[in-house]
């Protein structure tokens, strides 16, 4: 199998996973958040009813865009498959595949967007009441494997090593280049955004509107895809390194359409993993 077949392998696979299995999903996990982790309070500024109407106004939009960019990539799957024998192919390839991950993403940053505005909104409906919370102090390795945290670490300091090999050995350069300090700067940037994301959800205001059960099942999935996802990607980016440093530019769609694909699992696997039994003290509420 070469490149090309095989990007568009993995081009199948990302509409697949990203534009079916994962709207799918995400529309069931959405119908079934507030019955399983809405707490008394919602229910006192969004009644169970007013919810479901909410909750299926947007996912009957969400199913739509979804079903439109089914069809989208099935049709730039198409417009590849004709052309591929096509000079300038490659570059072609390469900004499909850039454009429909950044339409993928723009739907999920739309929920994010009015799942935020919408917490806001109740938030700022709830009734005044004084609380009281005893809970556990937790960390890190209370949701995820230390196993896990370090070897997204070392994953990190292995990439470093190599952009410092591929300069001195590779490219024969007499020091690292501006463009290893570049990538290794992004790395280090993405790092540092999944540390305060991670640093918040631990120790950061607790959401009135769900239960302390859905509070630990949300920490504990998005723990479990930060991590995951800072190792996916520290390991794309040494892969696109290597591609460039051995001169297989034509694998570059290929690794990106995986990655995608890799990732979107990691995310169904994440958040669709089995809840935690509860072995702390219980929070406790007096109004």
């Amino acid at each position: 199998m070469n490149a090309t077949h095989a990007f568009l392998a993995a081009f199948t696979l990302q509409v697949l996973v990203a534009s079916i299995l994962y709207p799918a999903w995400l529309i069931h996990y959405v119908r079934d958040w507030a019955r399983d982790f809405g707490s008394e309070r919602l229910a006192q500024v969004s009644p169970e009813a007013d919810h479901a109407r909410r909750v299926g106004r947007i996912v009957s939009i969400y199913r739509v865009v979804a079903v439109v960019m089914t069809l989208l990539g099935l049709m730039l799957f198409a417009w590849l498959f004709n052309d591929m024998d096509r000079p300038g192919w490659l570059v072609d390839a390469r900004k499909a595949v850039a454009l429909y991950f950044v339409l993928q993403m723009a739907q999920l940053i739309f929920l994010f967007l009015y799942a935020s505005a919408r917490h806001k909104k109740l938030d700022a409906e709830l009734p005044e009441a004084k609380r009281t919370a005893t809970l556990q102090r937790r960390g890190l390795f209370d949701f995820v494997s230390p196993y896990a945290v370090l070897f997204a670490v070392l994953s990190y300091f292995l990439f470093v090593g190599l952009e410092f090999y591929l300069d001195l050995h590779i490219y024969g350069n007499t020091a690292p280049s501006r463009e290893s300090y570049m990538a290794i700067g992004n790395v280090t940037m993405l790092f540092a955004v999944f540390a305060a994301a991670i640093y918040k959800l631990l120790y950061g205001k607790k959401n009135p509107l769900v239960t302390h059960e859905g509070r630990l099942h949300r920490i504990a999935a998005t723990l479990r895809v930060a991590v995951y996802l800072a190792i996916a990607s520290v390991w794309f980016f040494a892969l696109v390194e290597t591609i460039r440093s051995l001169h297989l530019e034509a694998w570059q769609p290929f690794a990106f359409s995986a990655f995608i694909v890799v990732t979107s699992l990691m995310l169904l696997v994440s958040l669709s993993a089995p809840r935690r039994p509860e072995t702390g003290e219980p929070l406790r509420h007096s109004a």
